[in-house]
């Protein structure tokens, strides 16, 4: 949100915050969610790179399209280790990761 409709808001009694604060997550939590975003986000776009669709991916990962969409979407049933190990079945290496990871 820019800063003009912020201030807008906040001059007609709005209180204008972020999802964090709306959720009451700990600055771990707020980290953890931020990570999981990061390699979600990584992971769609590496495979589009790579001109693979969903269900190919999926193929690589003995999964399935849907799993792999919701991989995509940082869905909470999706853990950490299935998002990785998506990242590494398309090229990606754990010194790629580290990067990706000190970027957020």
């Amino acid at each position: 949100m820019d800063k003009e409709k912020q201030e807008r808001l906040a001059k007609a009694g709005w209180s204008v915050g972020n999802a964090e604060d709306f959720l009451e997550l700990t600055p771990e939590e707020a980290a953890y969610i931020e990570l999981k975003l990061t390699l979600a986000q990584n992971l769609r776009a590496e495979r589009q790179n790579n001109q693979l669709t969903q269900e190919e991916l999926a193929r690589l990962l003995k999964s399935s399209q849907s799993r792999v969409a919701k991989m995509e979407a940082g869905d909470p049933s999706v853990s950490l280790d299935l998002l990785i190990r998506g990242l590494f079945a398309l090229g990606k290496t754990p010194r790629d990761l580290s990067r990706l990871l000190a970027q957020t």
